[in-house]
């Protein structure tokens, strides 16, 4: 049976605005299935959300849905159609709230739920009766409008047994206090990745990585299926990223079964909440590729609630430069305004800069790049300890190894992340020794721009930089290693670059 269903309200829930369609009904039936087929069209201009209600009866065992909808021509340099979809059970949609059963996105065309399992990128759990909400996330609109079809069929029965979830363990075997690579922007199946948690695992292993972080878009379904596939030798961490049409957060290391909302914009004045969510949580906030050029990918949310930034996003980009560029810049404005540390009251001061490869399929590399962070030992609590502190440089591969530090007349040092407290006119040597890194060139970068290059590095890959400074001259330096390039001014994309040593008295 098919039906086309007109709109029952638009409202503004305090987050992005949503339409919500009149209900489909089901009738109660002791047992097989009952189908509904559902048509609309969204015009061009709809909200970021569409809610399509199903009244769901008693008896209910498996709720599933599959879509479609059209892809007409679009004239050059305008958006075609994109439709995401997901689910909300009878707890309903309110923001932050209960309901919340899954998401695709735009990677599937169907999708069941059930006790005992579900679709990768939605829950298992039971049926309830009440009021359901197929989500439909309007991406881009074509001129002509969305046409789309859904159709619902449930299925009745004694539900399955529901599993409890099992989740990964907070530690591995480490090595103590030691520098650990790690990757913590990935994507399996359970979102609109390609690769299983195990096929992700193996070549994790295969890139030198000590820890992962799980991340897929906007659900949390992943993460009871990574318990099987961690051991002593990789540390699992579980998280999401935020998924936003004002861009995305990677919510890294929450408790597990934490889920995140992703629905407002920068304009809806609600990202706040949804950062403190994520510490309270256990969590770091770290705004992903803040300059990706693809629609809805773009940062506009500020950097005040971020614990770090990802700079760097997959294999070098002109987007990851500007990154680079831009995160350079909050580290002046850091030394300017004197938030050059750890702030008392939060722990929060200068955003330290990581990496991470956003892999979704072959050929994407997982580890390119990667994290490496000095921390404690191989546990949850001690990996983001490190990258909060930004203990730790961005490097390509494993092959490539750094050892930063800044040294002063009297035998002091500091490492990265750190401030060497010396007098504003006291010498200070900074010394960067490079592993893995051929024909590579270094640059030692300060608030003023780069002061100093080294280089090129021989074609073994090793090799020591040096260079003479004082605290009034450079309030800090961090260094990059450089691929070299054919030809013109532009610098080599990036093999590896660290966080910053501050150097002076506060």
């Amino acid at each position: 049976m098919g039906e086309d269903i007109g709109r029952r309200a638009v409202f503004v829930t305090g987050a992005a605005a949503a339409l919500t369609l009149t209900a489909v009904s089901f009738a109660s039936a002791a047992e097989g299935e009952r189908t509904r087929t559902i048509r609309g069209t969204l015009p061009t201009g709809s909200p970021d959300f569409v809610y399509v209600p199903v009244e769901v009866p008693d008896g209910v065992r498996e709720f599933r849905v599959s879509y479609s909808y059209d892809r007409p021509a679009v004239p050059a340099g305008t958006a075609g159609n994109a439709l995401d979809i997901g689910l909300f059970d009878e707890r309903g949609t309110e923001l932050g709230g209960r309901g919340f059963r899954g998401w695709s996105g735009g990677a599937r065309t169907e999708f069941f739920v059930r006790a005992d399992e579900a679709t990768p990128g939605y829950l298992p759990g039971p049926v309830r009766a009440g009021t359901w909400y197929i989500a439909l996330g309007p991406y881009t609109v074509a001129p002509q409008g969305l046409a789309y079809e859904l159709t619902v069929t449930l299925g009745y029965g004694e539900p399955g047994a529901a599993a409890a979830p099992v989740y990964p363990p907070e530690r591995a075997k480490g090595r103590g206090r030691a520098w650990y690579r790690g990757d913590c922007h990935l994507h399996s199946w359970y979102s609109d990745g390609r690769r299983t948690p195990a096929e992700i695992a193996a070549l994790a292993r295969a890139a030198g990585l000590d820890f992962i972080n799980s991340s897929e878009h906007n659900t949390h379904a992943a993460h009871a299926h990574w318990a099987e596939v961690a051991g002593e030798d990789l540390l699992v961490m579980v998280g999401e990223e935020v998924t936003t049409r004002n861009g995305h957060v990677v919510a890294l290391g929450t408790d597990p079964g934490t889920f995140v909302d992703w629905r407002y914009r920068a304009r809806d004045n609600r990202f706040g909440r949804f950062a403190r969510q994520i510490r309270r949580a256990g969590g770091l906030v770290v705004p992903a590729h803040p300059h990706a050029t693809c629609i809805g990918c773009n940062w506009k949310f500020g950097f005040a609630e971020a614990d770090a930034v990802e700079v760097w996003n997959g294999p070098w980009t002109p987007d990851d430069e500007v990154a680079l560029a831009d995160w350079d810049g909050m580290l002046v404005a850091s030394v300017r305004e004197g938030r050059d540390g750890r702030d008392e009251r939060d722990g929060r001061g200068w955003i330290p800069a990581m990496g991470s490869s956003d892999a979704h399929r072959d050929p994407d590399v997982i580890g390119l790049p990667q994290t490496v962070v000095l921390a404690d030992d191989l546990t949850r609590r001690a990996i983001q300890d490190g990258i909060r502190a930004g203990r730790s440089y961005v490097a390509e591969s494993a092959r490539l190894t750094l050892a930063f530090t800044a040294a002063g007349g009297r035998g002091e040092h500091a490492g990265i992340g750190e401030r060497l407290a010396v007098a504003d006119d006291t010498p200070v040597t900074v010394r960067l020794a490079v592993t893995g890194a051929p024909r590579c060139t270094v640059r030692f970068v300060t608030d003023q721009g780069v002061l100093h290059t080294g280089g090129p590095l021989p074609v073994s890959g090793e090799g020591v930089v040096e260079w003479r400074t004082t605290a009034s001259y450079a309030a800090y330096v961090r260094a990059e290693v450089r691929h070299e390039v054919a030809a013109g001014a532009l610098p080599g994309a990036l093999a590896a670059f660290t966080n910053p040593v501050f150097l002076g008295r506060r």
